[in-house]
């Protein structure tokens, strides 16, 4: 290595210089070790590789996961979470820090999976991911189910079992994926997707067999928990034994106990729809036999009646009953004309009595100027010497005026 120089003859060494031999002698004398801490400050790079820090009561040391190993991880690291971590450490020359660079990483012990379950469970559940108005009705005759889950796992074979025996005529179409074990949950996930592309099914069922949390954790990660979330068609879990859930159970539209209990949930028995149909078959029978007797015993009833016995008579006294409804109403009629008539009289007559005529026939005149016969009404309308003519009921007269007198008192007439 050469340095930079010396001071009172000790070595001068750069910052690079430094760093490197502290990488040399930690990555010489730590090999790969394990390591059990806390996780915290847990970030998932875009790029694909996972940077965290895991701690204990006293000290804390940085990590990384590549993001190939980070691939292979079997559920997703959280904050707070204790773990396992294979790795080596080494050092970060550019920014002088020490890293475990780690190659495996598991949760440390079956009761830190069970707190990622609870931690997971109660995030979704906030952000409504189990809300029951937001889960899909199973078609109750479908005609095709898809199915994800392994080929040659028992759960498939339990499903084309039940299926087949319940309902034969259904096709069932599988999308083969890993269900445990790296890779896992990004597969199940997928294929709920591609079903959703494919839209041939009626409805999906996801499952596996029975097995320990870590075999069934596939069925516990958020990506796989979401992707039945955003299913538009009705999805049904079946993972593991009765006495396992997962949250995919939650999620899902229905959840079956196991795989055969998806496929009895899935389809109907053709037994019970054979017993259903011929139920319907006696009932719809008993229906129409009843209606048939009530129509016969009206029948009979008309045919009893008085109309079918008399026809004749009937006939005549709806005749006679027409005529009386004819005279009735030409009595109506003639009483209304009448009626009207004189009503008709009066105003005739009231207007008679109201119009020139009338007046003048009662002992009035009209006067009138002449020569342009204007209807005189003043006699300062009138002038002495000048033409009049008066009109009686009876004739008229004409002449001159003699005198004129405009303050002719009424009281005088």
């Amino acid at each position: 290595m050469e340095l930079s120089g010396e001071v009172d003859n000790q070595p001068i060494y750069s910052v690079s210089q430094i760093n490197r031999e502290i990488r040399l002698i930690l990555e010489e004398n730590l090999s790969t070790l394990w390591v059990e801490g806390e996780i915290s400050n847990y970030l998932h790079h875009p790029s694909g590789h996972c940077y965290f820090s895991l701690k204990d009561r006293d000290s804390q040391l940085r990590c990384v996961i590549w993001r190939d190993q980070a691939r292979g991880l079997s559920f997703t690291p959280q904050d707070g979470m204790k773990v396992l971590a294979y790795g080596q450490i080494t050092v970060y020359e550019r920014g002088g820090q020490y890293q475990l660079t780690c190659f495996r990483l598991k949760p440390s012990g079956v009761g830190e999976l069970g707190l990622a379950f609870e931690r997971l469970k109660r995030k979704l559940e906030k952000e409504g991911l189990f809300d029951p108005g937001h889960k899909l009705p199973l078609p109750l005759f479908p005609q095709r189910i898809g199915v994800v889950t392994s080929p040659s796992g028992a759960a498939i074979r339990d499903i084309i079992k039940v299926v087949g025996k319940r309902s034969p005529w259904i096709q069932i179409i599988l999308t083969p994926v890993l269900v445990q074990g790296p890779g896992a949950a990004e597969q199940i996930a997928q294929a709920i997707k591609d079903f959703n592309l494919f839209g041939e099914v009626d409805l999906i069922i996801v499952g596996r067999g029975g097995g320990s949390i870590e075999d069934l954790w596939a069925f516990n990660e958020e990506e796989v928990a979401r992707a039945i979330f955003s299913s538009q068609l009705p999805i049904i879990s079946a993972v593991g034994h009765e006495i396992d859930f997962t949250i995919s159970d939650f999620v899902a539209d229905a959840r079956a106990p196991t795989p055969s209990a998806a496929g009895e949930l899935a389809t109907r028995d053709r037994g019970e729809l054979r017993e259903r149909l011929k139920t319907i078959g006696e009932r719809m029978g008993g229906l129409v036999a009843g209606r048939v007797d009530d129509l016969q015993r009206r029948l009979d009833h008309i045919g009893q009646s008085y109309g079918f016995r008399r026809p004749q008579d009937v006939l005549t006294q709806l005749i006679q009953g027409n005529d009386e409804l004819e005279r009735r109403l030409m009595q109506a009629m003639q009483h209304l004309l009448e009626l009207r008539g004189t009503k008709l009289s009066g105003l005739k007559a009231r207007l008679w009595s109201l119009g020139p005529r009338g007046i003048l026939q009662r002992g009035y005149s009209i006067c009138r100027k002449l020569p342009g016969r204007e209807v005189v009404r003043r006699a300062s309308q009138l002038e002495v010497g000048g033409g009049i003519e008066v009109i009686f009921w009876l004739g008229r007269i004409s002449g001159r005026v003699e005198t004129v007198e405009e303050k002719y008192g009424e009281e005088r007439i």
